[in-house]
């Protein structure tokens, strides 16, 4: 029995610039104690499809045109938003991407977990709490008491989007929707929530709608796969079919997308250009207190012409080693030497001359863009700043750092809010290919991208790495992204390096458990 039957749902946005069919007559069904996931990149019109059944798309610029949603013999999309606003939270629960955003920052988690059972069911405060808690114990939080009395930014990603599910579960809902839950999360914290979720919709009896853009997450626990494309259904069917027999081309272009091939190692040379010995980067907050060792004495070498990958959950310190080579944070102890100049050692002009030889490639190109400036801004600073060219060659200079970055010329006067995430994240790798770079720090560069235009970004720098001749640090919390462009992997934990080796041996002989826990929680296990 369909617990939410979804059918012809259309929802427009009108702009100055005309109006935008979001979702395009979208029909689809959750049963009971089953979950259905929904499947496409950004702008697919799936997250729009959920939001609007909820009545949570703004009006205006939105608008619904037409269809139904019939849940329990109601249909969502006729009620009132009193009448709504009963059934969120109470029969209907939402998990969102961000915990972070969607968490109130001035509340305390046990605060914001009684709030929505002292509105839908008027328990009292005691009994409410003592559910919370032992909700909170359920969904794997190791101290819940403790937890009731802390605020959001005092968790991990991991541990916020826990208490989301708690949120969402706290007043025994019929059907949960769950919008991108894992998509900013480690691999191992991704697996963990997506055990969790499957365990709680078995456990509780409850439909889960499943949001997501990348199939190879929701391979091992979906009953059933959407897929959109342009606010379209495109395929759906059981979780065999649609990997075995995708029939639709943007089905299959979504499998092939999936990170699952292994890099053939490249010719590097013998000698390291980069030599790093016994580096510590410790971050003291107040004096007196124990030390952060973000960084705890690491020794590696980086050899010329190669990819070396960098992987570990978040916090393992592997950002801030990228960081610590390059200066940008200050070190220490230790030693580091790019090919025989202390990089340590360098300070002032001489390090500022120095950097035109090593760049960095930011996780988040919105974030690290200046938003005043354009394309062509953005691309001539570095330029100018070292001296790569006069301003009679910097036209013809940007013009070559756009084809080389598989961008249009036309669209150098643009600012970055004009461009989608992948194209941002373009320009950022034309900014530090800029100065003709020998080495290069890139952070992170694929992680929040829908896994097409992660293959596409993962192409381009394999094939920009060949052409200049870079040597890359390449991190990453995702094993699978790693294997596809490394020549060898360093893996940290907690500060100190534990494993490093090619590629082919840390996958097929791993020998620490840590690495082995991290490749057991590469998603995907279907036949992809």
């Amino acid at each position: 029995m369909a617990l939410l039957n979804v059918e012809n749902l259309s929802v427009s946005f009108v702009t100055r610039n005309g109006t935008n069919k979001a979702v395009d007559n979208v029909s689809f069904a959750v049963e009971e104690r089953q979950i259905t996931a929904i499947i496409g990149e950004s702008g697919s019109g799936k997250s729009v499809s959920c939001y609007a059944i909820l009545g949570l798309v703004p009006t205006p610029p939105g608008r619904i045109d037409n269809g139904n949603a019939h849940f329990l013999g109601q249909d969502l999309l006729a009620l009132s938003e009193a009448e709504l606003r009963a059934i969120r939270g109470r029969d209907i629960a939402m998990i969102f991407q961000d915990p972070m955003t969607c968490l109130n920052p001035f509340m305390k988690i046990g605060d914001q977990l009684i709030e929505p059972l002292t509105l839908h069911e008027d328990l009292a405060k005691g009994p409410a709490r003592e559910r919370a808690m032992a909700l909170l114990a359920e969904v794997g939080i190791w101290h819940p008491q403790a937890a009731m009395s802390a605020f959001p930014h005092e968790f991990s990603g991991g541990m916020r989007q826990r208490v989301m599910i708690a949120m969402a579960l706290i007043n025994e809902p019929k059907l949960l929707i769950a919008d991108e839950p894992t998509t900013a999360l480690d691999v191992t914290i991704q697996a963990q929530i997506l055990k969790l979720i499957a365990e709680l919709q078995t456990k509780r009896d409850i439909g889960v709608l499943f949001i997501s853009h990348d199939l190879a997450v929701v391979s091992d626990i979906a009953d059933k796969i959407v897929v959109m494309e342009k606010g379209k259904v495109v395929e759906s069917g059981q979780p065999k079919s649609i990997f075995e027999h995708p029939q639709h081309p943007y089905t299959q272009k979504l499998l092939a997308a999936i990170p699952s091939g292994q890099k053939t190692a490249d010719t590097v040379a013998p000698d390291p250009l980069i030599r790093i010995e016994h580096l510590r980067t410790w971050f003291t907050a107040t004096a007196g207190a124990e030390p952060v060792k973000a960084v705890d004495d690491v020794s590696l070498e980086i050899h010329r012409g190669e990819v070396l990958g960098l992987v570990g959950e978040s916090g393992s310190g592997k950002s801030t080693l990228g960081r610590s080579i390059l200066r940008l944070v200050p070190i220490t102890d230790g030693q580091m030497t790019f090919e025989g100049t202390a990089l340590s050692s360098l300070k002032g002009h001489k390090l500022k001359q120095f950097r035109h030889r090593m760049q960095m490639i930011f996780q988040d190109p919105y974030a690290s863009l200046n938003p005043r400036m354009t394309v062509y801004d953005t691309l001539a600073e570095p330029l100018l700043l070292h001296g790569m060219v006069n301003k009679a060659g910097l036209d013809q200079a940007i013009r070559e750092l756009m084809d080389n970055v598989g961008l249009a010329r036309a669209f150098v006067r643009k600012y970055p809010h004009e461009f989608s995430g992948g194209q941002r994240q373009r320009i950022a790798i034309g900014r530090a290919l800029a100065t003709r770079p020998e080495f290069i720090v890139a952070d992170e560069p694929v992680s929040a991208l829908d896994v097409t235009i992660q293959a596409q970004i993962l192409g381009l720098l394999a094939d920009l790495t060949k052409e200049y001749g870079l040597t890359m640090l390449f991190i990453s919390h995702d094993l699978a992204v790693i294997r596809q462009i490394a020549d060898r992997i360093a893996v940290m934990y907690r500060g100190k390096l534990v494993e490093k080796g090619s590629t082919a041996q840390v996958f097929e002989s791993p020998r620490q458990d840590y690495t082995r826990s991290l490749l057991a929680a590469i998603p995907g296990s279907n036949p992809v």
